[in-house]
């Protein structure tokens, strides 16, 4: 009984987290259109200020709001009896999306750029950025060649998995320091008179956008990190998988997803259901240890 309402507790705090993430994420998109149309002009494709304007939107949309989900989706207990290879694909869908809207905002940046006769690649903003879009497309390409097409052996996605997982949240915060950055470095630019030091309006707002950027990469850090919140072990997967087999699904690569080792208990307990269900199988492995 403790340790039902021990996970009802997990679970209820983890609902919780997950629907104030959505909700900040959610209004950090609305705080970022309301920015460029009421106080920048709006949006367009044509080489003026307002195609400036895609980069934080799609910014804040793909990099920080959709990336932020794709983190987490392994975690969503509900698609906890969804098959591995189509959470697989559903985590890698979300991260191409967040990779071409963050290379249409890099587009829409170096033509607004052209345009004007302003220099490229000057601050550090750019230079961060630019270094996160590119280790975000490695990773990507990365995870598709490793983890979602069924070439890799197992030993090198276990041997690859932390990597992955390590490099993936790395990036994750990298970004949203890269948008602080940026959207700090727009207001000191743009806002002369009043200057960005007099907090006009348009500077307190797009302080509290970065504010809410801050709260939804905690969150999100903070759903990944906790161990008890990860994807369980498919137990039909392991009850059923052959004698030194490790086939899709099992307790291995649902651990290595979530870049932890399994639990030893667990197994015990699993391998042991196994042999109750099975006392052939029981019985045959007593005799090979005779």
């Amino acid at each position: 009984a403790v340790l039902g309402a021990r996970k009802m507790e997990d679970y209820g705090r983890f609902l919780a987290l997950l629907g104030s993430a959505l909700l900040v994420g959610f209004v950090s998109v609305v705080f970022s259109l309301v920015w460029v149309f009421h106080y920048r002009e709006g949006l367009s494709w044509d080489g003026s200020p307002r195609e400036f304007n895609w980069h934080p939107v799609l910014i804040i949309t793909g990099f920080v709001f959709i990336q932020g989900i794709a983190i987490i989706v392994y975690r969503l207990p509900w698609t906890w009896k969804c098959s591995k290879l189509l959470m697989k694909f559903i985590h890698a869908g979300l991260n191409t999306i967040a990779m071409i809207l963050a290379i249409v905002s890099m587009v829409a940046v170096f033509e607004f750029h052209n345009a004007r006769n302003i220099p490229n690649m000057y601050s550090l903003h750019s230079w961060i950025g630019l270094t996160a879009v590119i280790f975000y497309s490695l990773q990507l390409f990365l995870g598709f060649a490793v983890f979602l097409l069924p070439f890799a052996p197992v030993p090198l996605r276990a041997a690859l998995m932390p990597i992955h997982v390590y490099s993936g949240l790395t990036i994750f915060a990298t970004v949203i320091a890269t948008a602080l950055m940026g959207i700090t470095e727009k207001l000191i630019f743009s806002l002369k008179n009043p200057a960005y030091s007099a907090s006009p309006p348009e500077a307190t707002f797009v302080n509290c956008l970065g504010l809410l950027l801050v709260i939804f990469g905690a969150l999100i850090l903070w759903m990944a990190s906790r161990s008890h919140w990860k994807r369980p072990p498919e137990v039909n997967a392991k009850v059923l998988r052959p004698i030194g087999g490790i086939p899709e699904g099992t307790e291995a690569e649902s651990t290595m997803t979530d870049g932890s080792n399994a639990d030893k208990s667990d197994v015990r307990i699993n391998s042991e259901a196994a042999r109750k269900q099975n006392p052939k199988l029981d019985e045959a492995g007593q005799r090979s240890t005779m």
